[in-house]
């Protein structure tokens, strides 16, 4: 498990306009990740 203030793993992962490469991002600018919980679940 991750800890406040780690580094985020390198991955690849689908997204709205195809796939998104963490490590194609952080050559580009600063990136922030945040995660939410699941529309319409408790949390």
């Amino acid at each position: 498990m991750l800890a406040v203030g780690d580094k985020a793993p390198v991955f690849t992962a689908p997204g709205s306009d195809g796939e998104v490469d963490l490590a194609a991002l952080l050559e580009e600018r600063p990136v922030v990740l945040y995660f939410f919980p699941r529309a319409m679940t408790p949390g």
